[in-house]
């Protein structure tokens, strides 16, 4: 798949050659009532990892769907005043059960809203009351949390009957805890029937408001993302369709089956997990948290044929002795979340079966609902690129003027199209910083080479020495290829003439094989001068990262705060 690059009055414009039609239908009559997903009516969507028998067909999970839109209706009013309106927040591990959920509180017309399960009380309730939430959902992993943070945001002792726990075995359920009046009460009843309504209007399925995701906040404080249906059916139907088309032309034989094990509050969870399984008609098997032996043998049990997974555990896999034949029926491998360096790449892939299944990276963000870029199926890279922009949107390369580089040239991505958020939710402020007219600032520098696009780092974490510029991606890498070295990142460190930062890498290994001077001694001879790790080396037991893998710099930085500043 080509990349076009037009030169325009709006500057210089990257695009796929190839676009393809999205339909103008809301996610839940994709999925459930169209031609487009390949799901049929017994076809198994979810199923327990750890009890296979737990299985949701299609049908059984329209009728639960149904149901749980009208007991969210009737018991919470959620969605009674028109749509997009009612904040459902939920807070949950991975379980089967935990789509009919999702697709309940959009079909009454609410709005599905993920925190993420390591969340502390404190950060739930601000995300409860930034959302304006009307009700919170848990499952007993999470619900001392959930009640604690209900508490603290003012909803009243143990909720104010606002919190609901969720079954996760056979039986589908939603109890009141902390009501007095229903104490326990499941609020689920099958013969209640609720259908949602079917969207059309392209107007409507632009600007609607089904799921806010709130971003990883790796910078700074997360910010709640507004997507739509437009933004998830496009998502889905884009790479969904180019995955069809793969599978028609060149193997017809495919079957699809994926792996839940990344965080449901991400929008690898999200998108990954509740709605482009279903639109592909294979089945998710739902880890309920990941555990990397549990992993291995899923993949090996279940016959996993793709999975989309993050660097960290990529990371595992190449490093790991135990990773063996497990990963013997896979045939489609993807990165994205953060960077994996190309020696990491290789050795994983290396893992996963060679050229049969090398692992394709792809970039995107909440705020595109995933991918913005994606590698088309039958191709692979190993020159670290995380692939071509995906078919039907729109990307610029600008400096820090807003003018558009060169080809060639490092730039931010500014991107535009279907998959693009609606902005963020009540913070003008962050939409006025982020939105150029229909141009979204992504915050990520890229270079385009050979129709590829190669992502810097993040532009709020490059490190500026004397005037050059150095991505904390790049020493990461090149720290990982190291054998070792199990994890590092690096951040920038003050130095003490106040101007210049310096890199400092933070790593897990054994300082019995290799101390301090020995990793600065590797970086030494492999990248240039201003590139060095001035700022020492730092030997942590764990290096820091988000449920979704990022790495969490501004919780190195406040280590770096503790220490003294680097001398030039």
């Amino acid at each position: 798949m080509s990349t076009i690059v037009e030169k325009t009055s709006d500057g210089i414009i990257y695009r796929a050659a190839k676009t393809y039609p999205v339909p103008d239908l809301d996610v839940l009559t994709l999925l459930f009532d169209s031609e487009h997903c390949l799901a049929k009516p017994d076809t198994p969507i979810h199923i327990s990892a750890a009890e296979p028998s737990l299985i949701l067909t299609t049908s059984r999970a329209r009728e639960l769907t149904h149901a749980t839109s009208a007991a969210l209706r009737k018991h919470f009013g959620i969605g009674a005043n028109g749509t997009g309106k009612d904040i459902c927040s939920v807070i949950s591990t991975g379980h089967y059960l935990l789509p009919v959920l999702s697709y309940g509180i959009i079909g009454a017309g609410g709005v599905f809203s993920a925190a993420s399960a390591a969340s502390t009380a404190s950060e739930l309730s601000k995300q409860l009351q930034g959302a304006q939430s009307r009700i919170l959902v848990t499952v007993e992993g999470t619900k001392d949390v959930a009640v604690k943070a209900a508490e603290e945001a003012g909803w009243g002792p143990n909720g104010g009957g606002r919190v609901l726990l969720m079954s996760e075995g056979k039986e589908w359920e939603l109890k009141i805890i902390g009501d007095n009046s229903r104490p326990g009460q499941n609020i689920i009843n099958q013969n209640d029937k609720l259908p949602w309504q079917k969207v059309t209007d392209p107007y409507e399925l632009e600007n609607s408001l089904v799921v806010l995701i709130y971003s990883s906040g790796t910078t700074g404080l997360p910010k709640g993302v507004k997507l739509s249906h437009r933004n998830l059916v496009s998502e889905a139907v884009i790479p969904g369709d180019m995955f069809k088309s793969w599978i028609q032309s060149t193997r017809p034989d495919f079957e699809y089956r994926t792996i839940a094990h990344l965080p449901t509050a991400h929008i690898a969870g999200i998108q990954g997990y509740l709605i482009n399984p279903f639109y592909m008609g294979g089945p998710v098997y739902w880890m309920p948290r990941f555990d990397f032996a549990q992993f291995l043998a899923y993949n090996a049990k279940y016959k996993i044929t793709f999975f989309f997974t993050v660097p960290p555990i990529y990371l595992l896999i190449a490093k790991s002795p135990a990773v063996t034949d497990q990963f013997k029926t896979l045939e489609i491998a993807i990165s994205g979340a953060a960077p994996l360096g190309k020696e990491l790449q290789y050795a994983a892939s290396q893992k996963l079966g060679g050229e049969e299944c090398f692992i394709s990276q792809t970039w995107g963000l909440s705020e595109t609902t995933g991918s913005a870029t994606i590698m088309p199926m039958g191709m692979s890279d190993d020159t670290g690129s995380v692939s071509p922009l995906i078919p039907n949107m729109l990307a610029r390369l600008v400096d820090d003027d807003g003018k558009d580089v060169e080809p060639g040239q490092p730039g931010e991505v500014l991107v535009k199209g279907p998959v693009v958020c609606k902005g963020y939710y009540e913070n003008d402020a962050a939409n006025k910083e982020a939105f150029t007219g229909d141009w979204f600032h992504t915050g990520d520098i890229a270079v385009f080479l050979n129709g590829l696009f190669y992502i810097v780092d993040r532009k709020k974490e490059l490190i500026k020495y004397k005037g050059l510029q150095v991505a904390p991606a790049e020493l990461e890498a090149l720290l990982l290829s190291h054998p070792d070295i199990l994890d590092a990142a690096v951040i920038g460190v003050e130095v003490d003439d106040g101007t210049n930062e310096v890199p400092r890498a933070y790593v897990v290994a054994d300082s019995t094989k290799i101390d301090a001077k020995g990793i600065v001694a590797f970086v030494k001879g492999k990248v240039a001068n201003h590139k060095q790790l001035r700022g020492g080396v730092v030997f942590l037991d764990a290096v820091p990262k988000s449920p979704a893998g990022k790495i969490l710099r501004k919780d190195l930085r406040v280590l770096a705060k503790r220490g003294q500043g680097a001398k030039l």
